[in-house]
């Protein structure tokens, strides 16, 4: 076989594979679903125990697993005697970083369904989320406790994986107040107030959302507040630095606006905004994962990953000036901005 051969070969193979990768997907929340990982917690079992376990039939489920070992979540033996793996580690129940809730979200039909219309929101460039939800995402999902739980607990894992390296990039302040508006149940702003024990913090987000939150600590003890509000008509003013972190990018251009001036009119000449967000990179291709989750943001919210450019503008448009770009050792970076 020619090098020519071989390399449409290759390109077949990969074509065809990322056309049917939508399975993989699908392996993946079966295995979270019927606690997989959690019944190797004691090492090897075999699919039949498995699937005794699960209360499923055993042929199905152990061709689903046989896919997955295929992809390292899994070893599956000729045997059939499935193994843990460092990947299935962390779909356990009990592991040190859960990632069970964040993937049952990115498979949970709020996800799965839109993006199966990405051709849709390529056309008319605008997720058909509303159309098959009835609202856009954020709005859908004051009606749907059970997701509402779902995103919040998938958030707050995904949160743990990076603020660590976040806190550790940005220079903050000895003293004065950190404002983490919409901050879910406060794991950011705990590592914040840990790193620093000088500062003060407000977790600020709705009600049920901090009714959950995780700053009840001996290392933040008397230095927060948890106020409750809506980003979109107030928060907290005369703080010394304000967060939004992972809060832009997943909004419409309309919405974003409307919260960085919410956060905008509260701030003092003083203040500082911590923008924490992916940023794409300029005259340079994306990540793999960047890409990916920039049309995650096409294909089922309402808002894009930008580059400087783009943020520059957005906050220009708001009355504030980025100031600088901190990057991390995380996927995120530090978009800092000042009024105007």
């Amino acid at each position: 076989m020619s090098e020519g051969q071989a390399d449409v070969g290759t390109a077949v193979r990969q074509v065809l594979g990322d056309s049917l990768s939508y399975l993989n997907a699908a392996a993946l929340r079966v295995a979270v679903r019927f606690g997989v990982a959690d019944a190797l917690a004691d090492g090897p079992r075999s699919i039949a125990e498995i699937a005794q376990r699960a209360r499923v039939p055993a042929g199905p489920l152990g061709r689903v697993l046989r896919l997955l070992g295929t992809r390292g979540v899994f070893r599956v033996g000729p045997d059939d005697i499935v193994h843990p793996t460092v990947a299935s580690g962390l779909l356990r129940s009990d592991s040190p970083l859960p990632l069970r809730d964040a993937v049952l979200l990115f498979t949970d039909q709020m996800y799965w369904l839109p993006s199966g219309r990405l051709d849709e929101a390529v056309r008319d460039d605008g997720t058909v989320f509303g159309e098959l939800f009835g609202a856009q995402f954020f709005q859908y999902l004051t009606t749907d406790t059970e997701r509402a739980r779902l995103v919040d607990r998938a958030m707050t894992t995904m949160s743990m994986t990076e603020q660590t390296a976040i806190v550790a990039a940005y220079d903050f302040p000895e003293r004065g107040t950190v404002v983490d508006v919409a901050g879910g149940q406060g794991g950011f702003l705990r590592t914040i107030l840990t790193a620093h024990p000088g500062l003060r913090g407000v977790l600020f987000d709705r009600a049920e959302v901090l009714a959950g939150h995780v700053l009840a600590d001996t290392a933040t003890e008397g230095r927060y507040e948890i106020v409750t509000g809506d980003f979109l008509e107030s928060v907290p003013a005369g703080a010394d630095i304000y967060v939004l972190k992972r809060i832009v990018h997943d909004k419409s251009e309309s919405e974003a606006r409307a919260i960085l001036r919410t956060v905008r009119a509260a701030m003092s000449e003083d203040s500082r905004l911590l923008v924490v967000d992916a940023v794409v990179p300029q005259g340079e291709s994306p990540s793999p994962s960047l890409a990916l989750a920039d049309v995650l943001m096409l294909a089922v919210f309402e808002g894009r990953e930008r580059d400087e450019a783009e943020y520059r503008e957005l906050l220009a448009g708001e009355n504030l000036k980025l100031s600088r770009i901190v990057p991390t050792q995380a996927a995120l970076s530090i978009i800092e901005a000042v009024s105007v």
